[in-house]
């Protein structure tokens, strides 16, 4: 069932409603526009990596991949809201390697454009049905803001999700500092880069691998390990 936050992403894409819902070969797209395809996709990019597969070769397909920045929650039991305020946890670009870790496969490729979208939204949460269950059941989603965009075609845009001072050299460690993240998020982010050719492992220091961004020649420098 299509929800409420990818119904309004879609409708926000599409330049008319008659663009929606079309059919593309075997598959069923978003929004067909002249012949550029439009995939909004709240959930997995991995789902989407056969769909990337056939269809780059015949047309443009930009997938629409919405980022949470900030989410204002709303409790309710029956018709009266219990609480509401925003969620302590607050959302960014480099939350986009969560997902791209899967998909890493088919990206880049030509006829492919990848844009995320840095979103606010509103999340309404009651009860479950079963009363066994505790805590809140999320019940809809909807869009409250679009805060930016940013397109990815090739692998060196993937530095544009990244802090600006961000060396040409670098390790996980250095990694997670600039990003105010967990060393094993930083490795998700470094993996990445890795398989799309953005960085390469250029040596070690202690038992840590050396990247390098990609184009850019490495100076000369001693590695233990």
């Amino acid at each position: 069932m299509e929800t409420l936050l990818h119904q309004q992403l879609k409708l926000h894409y599409a330049a008319t409603s008659t663009d929606c819902e079309q059919q593309v070969g075997r598959f069923r797209v978003d929004v067909l526009q002249a012949n550029e395809i439009i995939e909004i996709q709240c959930s997995s990019l991995a789902a989407l990596r056969d769909k990337v597969r056939e269809l780059t070769p015949l047309h443009p397909l930009r997938i629409v991949k919405p980022l949470t920045r900030h989410t204002f929650v709303i409790r309710k039991r029956w018709s009266r809201t219990i609480s509401q305020g925003l969620a302590s946890n607050a959302g960014d670009w480099c939350d986009l390697f969560e997902e791209l870790v899967h998909f890493v496969t088919v990206f880049p490729r030509p006829n492919l454009t990848l844009e995320a979208v840095l979103i606010d939204i509103e999340e309404t949460r009651r009860p479950p049905r079963n009363r066994s269950q505790r805590g809140y059941r999320v019940e809809e989603r909807q869009l409250t803001a679009i805060v930016g965009s940013c397109s990815l075609v090739s692998a060196e845009d993937l530095y544009r999700l990244l802090p600006p001072d961000l060396p040409e050299q670098f390790q996980t460690d250095q990694l997670a500092r600039l990003l105010n993240r967990p060393r094993w998020f930083a490795q998700k982010v470094a993996y990445c880069l890795r398989e799309t050719a953005a960085a390469v492992v250029i040596g070690k220091q202690g038992n840590s691998l050396v990247y390098q961004r990609a184009g850019h020649s490495p100076e000369p420098r001693a590695y233990a390990g």
